[in-house]
């Protein structure tokens, strides 16, 4: 498990390029907080896989429901880090 305070902007485009792969006309450089997982190319098969490789590499919990009303990459930062904060 790692380390760590909060999962950044970065780490998460990282996790979803390794898990979920990345289209080649869609640019994830900059910053992609508000910008719709779907306009990224991401479908919720995609964010599931994130999610769980996010769960196991910071050991902490991540519901439906969030998962479900994080649309954008800075909404999904914003639950995967309060969970951090949170130790849970």
């Amino acid at each position: 498990m790692a380390e760590t305070t909060a999962l950044t902007l970065e780490e998460l485009v990282g996790i979803l390029r390794e898990s979920a792969g990345e289209d080649e006309d869609i640019d994830l450089s900059g910053d992609i907080s508000d910008t719709p997982f779907t306009d990224l190319g991401y479908d919720s098969l995609a964010l599931l896989e994130t999610a769980g490789r996010v769960q196991r590499d910071f050991g902490i919990a991540l519901d439906d429901d969030v998962l479900g009303a994080a649309e954008t990459p800075g909404l999904f930062l914003a639950a995967v880090n309060e969970r951090l904060a949170a130790g849970v």
